[in-house]
């Protein structure tokens, strides 16, 4: 028997006024992972979303076990041993954890009805199998990304597959959980399970990957196993170039404070957090899962309500119960569920950038789309947007762009206060850079920006100053010369500070 499960050959796809791409073809052998890496954009997605039945390529063909197979949706991919976890979290709020391992494929009774009893008991042994401590009733609203995301990881092993396809796996959960997770797919190799994996983490790609294939434009540079590679060499074939700076921090003149926050508290998130925000500064929240870090943030812009504390913001005391109010006093958030909170995936590029800002094309009572379009256009090549056009649905840009595509949005308001939860999550090297770069610049024009990550080495390489929260409070204050992963990390897990 051949040890090539899985055979790519000739495939192509093209979007209108894009090759998404051009005669793909690679091999992914039994009990292998088999990285994929590229910039967003370059095509993995597609390519994997081909592979399990969501598009269907416009040439090529796939074969599974040496025979070519007609996958036409994700049910038939599952029925032929595939299952995949995507990159973008596309879960249904109200649905029950129960509901969400089952849908699509409800075990029923003898008399056709859907079999409630045995969905609770397969749930409960799943969950207890993963140590999980979830209710099979809780509603996916009501749990963080993180949590969803194991969910996503726990349901697509299940399946019993032969191949499964992780998209950005790791982007949201914790490094206990990403530890937990390796320790899966060690497990699944043993059993001959192939596994194609994708991240723009390269640590982890060099950790678990067996083989690696680079992907730009759509088209396949090379394929190397793991040890004839090293992580400069993957990134200049990904991008096409070799990047100089990883960080592009700048020393921006800081002013006055723009914003300051006192004794912040909201019952069971966090306690008397007190922080403050200077004009062309950028501040970090590091922490763990949990620390309290996003529920301030949405506390903050009016997302949730809080119990007590003052928001000052250019020296005056404000109220700020909902977004509306966050706006009004020139302050904007970019969540770090991009898709539930950032965008609008069925829209275009257009319809998204001016959704906050209609009332200043509407005047003698008329939208006036010519201003418009040319206002939105000049924001989006400000932000280096990629696409053919401004009709191009957002759903159909790369996770870059879709965060390029808020960014703009967000500066058509013409913010003071930007705050930035995980912006850089599931986008590669080169999207990251450009942030980077954006991020500057707002400093550079006296904007003051809330950074928010779970990766260490970019809090330390773009911040002025980096708060550290654990169970809800705010345990450390870091200035940039005492910038380091291991002193952020003895805050952020409450030991000792030598």
């Amino acid at each position: 028997m051949s040890d090539v499960k899985l055979t790519i050959r000739n495939i192509s796809k093209a979007f209108p006024g894009v090759q998404a791409l051009n005669n793909v073809s690679f091999e992914v052998k039994r009990g292998v992972v088999h990285a994929i890496c590229g910039e967003n954009g370059a095509g993995k997605s597609t390519l994997m979303k081909i592979i399990n039945g969501i598009y269907k390529p416009d040439s090529g063909e796939i074969l599974i076990d040496g025979k070519p197979v007609n996958i036409n949706s994700p049910i038939h991919a599952r029925k032929l041993g595939i299952a995949m976890i995507h990159q973008e979290l596309n879960y249904m709020p109200e649905m029950t954890v129960e509901e969400s391992f089952f849908v699509g494929n409800w075990p029923k009774d003898r008399y056709g009805k859907v079999n409630w009893k045995e969905i609770r008991e397969r749930t409960l042994e799943l969950l207890r199998n993963e140590g999980l401590n979830y209710s099979p009733t809780t509603k996916l609203k009501d749990l963080s990304i993180s949590d969803i995301q194991m969910l996503e990881i726990l349901k697509a092993v299940s399946y019993n597959s032969q191949i499964i396809i992780m998209d950005e796996p790791t982007s949201a959960i914790t490094q206990k959980e990403v530890d937990i997770l390796f320790g899966k797919i060690r497990n699944l190799k043993a059993k001959g399970v192939s596994i194609i994996y994708i991240s723009h983490k390269l640590d982890e790609v060099f950790e678990i990957a067996d083989e690696i294939t680079i992907l730009r434009d759509g088209v396949i540079i090379e394929t190397r196993k793991k040890e004839n590679y090293d992580m400069e060499t993957v990134i200049a074939q990904m991008v096409g170039r070799k990047l100089e700076n990883n960080y592009p921090k700048e020393e921006v003149e800081i002013g006055e404070k723009i914003l300051e926050v006192k004794n912040f508290s909201s019952s069971g998130k966090f306690q008397d957090v007190s922080f403050y925000l200077r004009k062309g500064e950028i501040i970090g929240f590091a922490g763990l899962m949990g620390a309290g870090r996003t529920e301030v943030m949405r506390a903050l812009f009016g997302l949730d309500p809080y119990d007590t504390g003052e928001i000052i913001i250019d020296g005056k005391s404000v109220k700020i119960n909902s977004v509306k109010n966050s706006i009004d006093n020139n302050m904007i958030m970019i969540s770090e569920d991009r898709r539930r909170y950032g965008i609008i995936p069925v829209r275009d590029i257009k319809e998204n950038v001016s959704l906050s800002s209609l009332k200043r094309f509407i005047y003698n009572g008329y939208l006036h789309k010519r201003e418009e379009v040319e206002t939105v256009t000049e924001y989006c090549n400000s932000m280096n947007v990629k696409a053919p056009n401004l009709e191009t649905l957002v759903e159909n840009l790369s996770g870059g762009n879709q965060q390029k595509v808020i960014l703009a949005k967000c500066m058509m308001i013409d913010p003071k206060i930007l705050i930035m939860d995980e912006p850089t999550r599931g986008i590669d090297v080169g999207a990251k850079y450009e942030i980077y770069k954006l991020m500057v610049r707002f400093a550079r024009e006296g904007k003051g920006l809330i950074m928010v990550s779970s990766e260490l080495p970019e809090l330390i390489g773009m911040c002025d100053r980096i708060y550290v929260m654990a169970k809800g409070k705010i345990v450390g204050e870091l200035q940039r010369g005492e910038f380091s992963q291991e002193r952020i990390m003895k805050h952020a897990t409450a030991l000792n500070i030598n």
